[in-house]
């Protein structure tokens, strides 16, 4: 199967032919690994322009902490801490932001604020108005495969086939958005890593990524400096870069042509040095 080698958003096209790097910028007091860092908005702003000079491909701004038993954030609190970032950033950065919500309030607003994707944990499972509202911007979309949400999402990591799982999952996903009206061409799948997934659950999905070619979209990997990679290596948070160095190498060699991370420097040349090498 060949792997798609674009992605289409609503005001550009991304080329594939080397592995895209998304950077994450977590507006969040809570985030599992940079929790804080980057709450004020001067903070954020700086964090962004940092992140492209590194070399990232795409900003990927979240107002909410989707890490393990994470609480719930109001629409209006999501808002508040979101936009005024993306606002912030218009003619200060030149690669597309993205806004990581399952809210379609918020990817309404933000697409309306200049987000060009919408990366939606949820795969657009979770609000019901999510497909439309994506479509109506015509941005580019992430459909992530989960079980549950945050808070009740690592109490039920069994499956009886997870590839086949997530996969009727990201179909389903791809349904939804092409129903909705969105084209083929601006979706792109993601196995959700470290969601609903036990450690020998998110290795599987690392070694059997292209098994998801077939659905015909890019797949985005998000292991940057997760709780498995933790489990292999017996690293804290902020000491699993090269947990995650191979991860993304082999998420790479497997299929992968977006890598979500918060390191982007180094997973950049990771990325672009297990290219070469293939």
């Amino acid at each position: 199967m060949m792997k798609a080698k674009t992605w289409e958003l609503s005001r550009r096209t991304l080329s594939l032919e080397r592995p895209q790097i998304m950077g994450i910028l977590n507006v969040t007091p809570d985030s599992f690994s940079d929790g804080g860092r980057f709450f004020s908005l001067e903070a954020a702003v700086e964090r962004a322009r940092e992140l492209e000079r590194e070399g990232a491909d795409i900003i990927d701004i979240g107002g909410e902490s989707t890490r393990p038993n994470a609480p719930a954030v109001s629409l209006q609190e999501e808002l508040d801490r979101v936009l005024p970032v993306i606002e912030a950033l218009k003619g200060r950065i030149t690669v597309p932001i993205s806004i990581d919500t399952y809210k379609a309030g918020v990817a309404r607003a933000a697409c309306a604020a200049g987000a060009e994707i919408v990366n939606d944990v949820t795969g657009l499972m979770f609000d019901p108005e999510m497909a439309k509202v994506v479509a109506e911007a015509d941005a580019g979309v992430v459909v992530m495969h989960t079980r549950g949400m945050p808070d009740t999402m690592q109490k039920d990591t069994g499956y009886d086939d997870l590839i086949a799982d997530v996969k009727e999952y990201l179909a389903g996903s791809i349904a939804l958005a092409r129903k909705a009206g969105l084209p083929e061409e601006r979706i792109a799948i993601d196995p959700g890593l470290g969601f609903g997934k036990s450690v020998q659950g998110n290795l599987e999905l690392i070694k059997r990524l292209e098994e998801f070619l077939p659905l015909g979209r890019p797949i985005l990997v998000g292991p940057s400096r997760k709780s498995f990679v933790g489990a292999v290596t017996g690293r804290d948070g902020g000491e699993r870069v090269f947990g995650t160095a191979a991860a993304v190498a082999m998420s790479i060699v497997h299929g992968a042509t977006i890598i979500r991370v918060h390191d982007v420097a180094a997973m950049r040349d990771v990325a672009l040095m297990t290219r070469a090498l293939m």
